[in-house]
C-alpha cells in the first residue's frame, strides 16, 4: 500500500509541474515573450491548455466573473497542496 501512497504523491507532483508550467508560459506568452505562432511553442501551449482546460472550466463554473483575472489555475492548485496534506496525514492508512 504503500506503492500506492507513493504513486498518488507522484500524480500530485506531476499536476503541479504542468500547472505550474502553464501560467509561467501564459505569463511569457502575455508579455510577448514567447510567440505562440512558433511551432513547437504553439504545440507545447495547445497541449498544456487540451490538457488543463477540461478541469479549469469546471471550477471557473463556479468561480465569479473576475474581468481578464483567471483564479481556476490559482484555487485548481490549492486544491493539489491539500490533497498533498491530506495524503501525508493519513498515511498511517496506506501502511
Amino acid at each position: 500500500m504503500t506503492s500506492l501512497y507513493q504513486i498518488l504523491m507522484l500524480l500530485l507532483d506531476i499536476a503541479q509541474f504542468v500547472i505550474l508550467a502553464h501560467i509561467i508560459m501564459s505569463w511569457l506568452i502575455n508579455f510577448q515573450v514567447l510567440n505562440v505562432r512558433q511551432p513547437l511553442v504553439g504545440q507545447i501551449w495547445g497541449g498544456l491548455n487540451a490538457m488543463l482546460e477540461p478541469v479549469y472550466g469546471r471550477v471557473r463554473r463556479f468561480l465569479p466573473q473576475m474581468g481578464g483575472l483567471d483564479l481556476a489555475p490559482l484555487i485548481v492548485l490549492i486544491a493539489i497542496f491539500a490533497l498533498r496534506i491530506i495524503l501525508q496525514n493519513n498515511v498511517a492508512a496506506f501502511l
